[in-house]
């Protein structure tokens, strides 16, 4: 008689933890020992690399912070070291934001992604479309190269299920029709929205305000995603209830291809 052995599976999540010394005080320690993702995908990091916090669980760990002190910055930790690593797009004044860093398991490419904000007027929303431009430029050369998983922060609500006051946000950033196209650009390249599909039409968010008792009233836009091409995603959540920043962790499972799987556990 044979026994069927399960296929590995890995665990991935992304998080924007809108600082990491908060998130710390608040218990990521602790959600990360019982979550133990394989791969997780840091944003709005606000702070120097910190490796030694989470080599005592068994993660190494690879960081872009910006250039200017307490502001954005993005890491990633896995349970093994990356083959490659590398930062930012190519851009100078993007890439002193601490935006986006990839890194690369067996031929896939992970990478944890740190949208601008428009919402403070139109200089920076002139930024943000700028960096959406060149990262759909930079999305498009890494799809190229192999399976990818984009994971962050986007600050996009794609459609009107992701938010819930969707009406009266039409004019706002997060929200914008050319923001939601290139979401929907994004997509036709080949990229899975892994959140919507496993939620299918049901209303789910991962950021609340802190303003208005937005959390308590479940008052949330969706701007974090899981965004895969060649890698097989399945049973993604936002696991609303850890409340260590004002965005949730989204977690997913990897089942395939085995041998991208197998590099990661």
């Amino acid at each position: 008689m044979s026994i069927e052995v399960a296929p590995p599976i890995a665990r991935v999540a992304t998080f924007n933890v809108n600082g990491l010394r908060s998130a710390l005080r608040k218990g990521l320690i602790e959600w990360l020992a019982r979550e133990r993702p394989h791969v997780l995908l840091l944003q709005e990091v606000r702070a120097d690399p910190h490796p030694e916090v989470f080599a005592e669980l068994g993660y190494h760990s690879v960081w872009a912070p910006a250039v200017k002190a307490g502001y954005s910055g993005v890491a990633i930790l896995s349970r093994r070291a990356p083959d490659e690593v590398r930062i930012g797009l190519g851009h100078e004044g993007h890439d002193a934001e601490g935006r986006v860093i990839l890194a690369r398991f067996a031929g896939a490419s992970f990478a944890s992604v740190y949208v601008p904000s428009g919402s403070s007027g139109e200089t920076r929303q002139a930024v943000k479309d700028d960096f959406l431009s060149k990262f759909e430029s930079w999305t498009r050369a890494r799809l190229a190269e192999g399976p990818v998983l984009l994971g962050g922060d986007f600050n996009v609500a794609h459609r009107e299920i992701d938010l819930k006051n969707w009406r009266s946000n039409t004019k706002n950033s997060g929200f914008l029709p050319h923001e939601r196209l290139w979401m929907t650009n994004m997509l036709q390249l080949g990229l899975a929205d892994t959140h919507r599909e496993t939620l299918g039409e049901r209303a789910e968010y991962s950021w609340w305000s802190n303003r208005g008792r937005a959390y308590e009233n479940d008052v949330g836009w969706r701007l974090d995603y899981l965004l895969a091409s060649g890698l097989v995603v399945r049973h993604v959540s936002a696991a609303r209830s850890a409340r260590l920043s004002d965005h949730a962790p989204i977690v997913g499972e990897i089942v395939g291809p085995s041998e991208i799987v197998r590099a990661l556990v």
